[in-house]
């Protein structure tokens, strides 16, 4: 009885973050309120607050939830580069399946959240960050720092080169998507372009010379 009793709980907290998430991303933080998603969800206001003490944290979950997706591409960076020597092909395939992560439309949502509620909640926009991009900046210049070491790159300064990266490698559609609020900017065969040629900008700088 207590297994069933713990999955049906843990059920309702899944279908509370489900509908919580749809109506922060359609009406903003202000604009939501704990009835609407109590409705959503089909549970009572009181089930509501039982899992979630409040608001701020209910979004605050929903907002750190999207890292978990970072330790995938964490994984990524190190065993990419831990199993090749073609600096070149490495960066390419793991720009593309970088982008391609970052550009998820859900992701996007979330990523407008956190900035639009930066000043209200700059605790929780700082564990986003820290949590997320920072871990994806740190697992480059490691790995960037090795290549050095084994005359593969050039690169005196490894986390400054991993933001370059990062960058170069977001710049455009990110910004394209936060400021025009089209989840789908850019085609995949456009985003993979982008990558190929943000790896070629930042080989210029950062490539070994012969």
């Amino acid at each position: 009885m207590k297994r069933t009793t713990e999955t049906r709980s843990d059920r309702k907290h899944q279908d509370i973050l489900q509908a919580a998430s749809a109506i922060f991303v359609a009406k903003g933080y202000e604009g939501t309120n704990m009835e609407e998603i109590a409705a959503k969800a089909g549970v009572s206001k009181q089930t509501v607050y039982k899992h979630f003490a409040d608001k701020e944290r209910l979004f605050a979950e929903i907002v750190l939830a999207t890292t978990d997706q970072v330790e995938d591409v964490v994984t990524l960076v190190l065993k990419a580069f831990a199993e090749s020597h073609d600096v070149t092909d490495t960066l390419q395939q793991l720009g593309r399946r970088f982008l391609s992560a970052v550009m998820q439309p859900e992701l996007l949502k979330v990523r407008r959240l956190v900035i639009a509620n930066a000043d209200r909640m700059p605790q929780l926009g700082r564990s986003w960050y820290e949590n997320g991009f920072e871990r994806v900046l740190k697992a480059l210049a490691a790995s960037f720092a090795r290549l050095t070491d084994q005359g593969l790159m050039r690169v005196d300064e490894p986390y400054l080169a991993a933001s370059h990266f990062v960058g170069i490698l977001l710049w455009i559609p990110v910004n394209e998507a936060m400021f025009t609020g089209n989840d789908r900017p850019k085609s995949a065969s456009e985003l993979d372009r982008i990558a190929d040629a943000a790896v070629h900008a930042f080989l210029m700088a950062y490539a070994a010379k012969p």
